[in-house]
């Protein structure tokens, strides 16, 4: 697959992924009333089951052959992606609500994409490598 298929499928996937994060964040903020730095971890949480499903099914398909571990996929994703995500946003939202004056969506929005094109790297070289 050429590197401009493959960052294509990537940001579908996380199109995607922003939906499902986004949704889980005003669902929460919104409609309960959730802080919103925890419903920022909820919908990251949500975004990345979600995008390594996908990925593991489209975006990378020719690195999961028959010797690959979807399990040791998914932790090795977790752990660089998840953790980035996670930690980018959970870090950023105080900045950007508190310091920038940003509500929650556009906050996460934000800093989604300041964790984008390092997830990114990540995908291609620690969690789905090639063989």
């Amino acid at each position: 697959m050429t590197t401009l298929a493959r960052f294509t499928r990537f940001n579908v996937v996380g199109g995607l992924g922003i939906g499902v994060q986004l949704a889980t964040v005003a669902a929460l903020v919104h409609g309960l009333g959730a802080d919103p730095i925890l419903a920022t971890a909820a919908g990251v949480t949500a975004a990345v089951i979600h995008n390594f499903a996908w990925h593991v099914r489209w975006t990378w398909r020719d690195r999961m052959g028959p010797g690959a571990s979807r399990l040791g996929a998914f932790v090795r994703f977790v752990g660089a992606n998840g953790v980035v995500s996670l930690v980018g946003s959970v870090l950023l939202m105080p900045v950007l609500i508190g310091g920038a004056g940003l509500s929650a969506i556009p906050a996460n929005l934000v800093a989604i994409a300041a964790c984008g094109l390092a997830n990114y790297w990540l995908g291609g070289r620690v969690c789905f490598p090639a063989p």
